[in-house]
C-alpha cells in the first residue's frame, strides 16, 4: 500500500465515522422525544386514574344513605 491508498482509506474511515456519529445523534434525539412522550402519557394516565377514583368514591355511598327509588 502506498501513501495515496492509506490517505484514501483514512478519508473513507473518517467519512463513515462522521455518518455514524450523525446517525447516533439522530437516534439520541429520537429517544429523548420518545421518553418525553411516554412521560406525558404517564402523567395523563395518572390524572385519569385520579379522576376515575374520585368518581368511583363519590358514587359508592352506602345503600342506607341513598334515597328510595321513585316508585316507593
Amino acid at each position: 500500500m502506498n501513501d495515496t491508498d492509506l490517505i484514501a482509506q483514512l478519508e473513507s474511515l473518517e467519512t463513515r465515522l462522521m455518518h455514524q456519529e450523525a446517525s447516533l445523534d439522530e437516534i439520541t434525539r429520537t429517544l429523548l422525544r420518545q421518553e418525553q412522550l411516554v412521560n406525558r402519557q404517564l402523567q395523563a394516565i395518572e390524572t385519569l386514574q385520579g379522576q376515575l377514583q374520585s368518581l368511583t368514591d363519590a358514587g359508592s355511598s352506602p345503600a342506607s344513605e341513598e334515597p328510595p327509588p321513585p316508585h316507593y
